[in-house]
């Protein structure tokens, strides 16, 4: 009777244990199936992502394509652009345009001030000097033009400065609208070599000392005087003059 009993529980334990393997099997199946299926989900929500991208980035390009399809091309600069203007506005608008005053372009000034202020308004006192190459040139013989007078140095650093924008100066204005005279202490010599080496292309003057007031009487350099075609002193300066300036102060009223 023991050895049935012993063979019947042996063969239950075997039963047992492979059912137990078996589910286990069952489960272990299972399991694996589950992750199987992630990379596939996965895989289609990044595809996805790229697709929207990928339509995101063209609407993009479109975007910024077309506008620059519409753009009109650049002309080159030295290509005149005409446009148009109305007839009936055209002479309203130039009067109505105010114009520059010339105690706003003092105001503005940076490198320059006013000075000899007492002569402002008043008749420019005549004299006569001799240029370097021997020509006389009167005052009073400029009169119905502008006439700029510019006392300098060639040792003057604020002068060297000021040299270029006069040179620009003279080339871009007739002569017949002004007359530019630049009038210097120092001795012929030195005077003619450094015109020479600068190719100044505007009037110097040696000046021995004998111009009247208010002329004789500056003392910093460089100063100028502007002359109006009626030949009163509009104004004098002392410091350093651009183009700009100097173009202000010729327009301004």
């Amino acid at each position: 009777m023991s050895a049935q009993n012993n063979y019947k529980k042996f063969w239950q334990m075997v039963t047992v244990f492979t059912s137990v393997i078996f589910v286990a099997a069952v489960i272990a199946a299972g399991c694996k199936k589950q992750p199987a299926e992630q990379p596939s989900k996965q895989q289609g929500s990044e595809n996805t992502y790229a697709e929207a991208s990928t339509v995101k980035n063209s609407e993009a390009a479109k975007t910024v394509r077309d506008p620059t399809s519409r753009q009109m091309p650049i002309k080159p600069a030295n290509q005149s652009e005409t446009v148009p203007v109305s007839k009936t506005g055209t002479d309203s608008a130039a009067s109505s345009k105010p114009k520059i005053k010339l105690e706003d372009v003092i105001k503005a000034a940076r490198t320059w001030g006013p000075a000899h202020e007492s002569w402002f308004g008043k008749m420019a006192p005549d004299f006569i000097l001799t240029d370097i190459t021997g020509k006389k040139h009167k005052l009073s013989d400029y009169r119905g033009k502008n006439v700029l007078i510019t006392f300098w140095a060639t040792w003057c650093g604020p002068c060297r400065k000021e040299i270029p924008h006069l040179i620009a100066l003279r080339n871009a204005t007739s002569e017949n609208e002004l007359a530019m005279l630049a009038v210097s202490r120092e001795e012929l010599t030195v005077i003619k070599k450094f015109v020479a080496a600068n190719k100044i292309n505007y009037t110097i003057l040696p000046d021995s000392g004998d111009m009247p007031t208010p002329y004789n009487t500056v003392v910093a350099i460089p100063t100028s005087f502007f002359i109006n075609p009626a030949g009163k002193i509009k104004l004098a300066t002392e410091g350093t003059l651009t183009l700009g300036d100097i173009r202000a102060i010729l327009q301004a009223e």
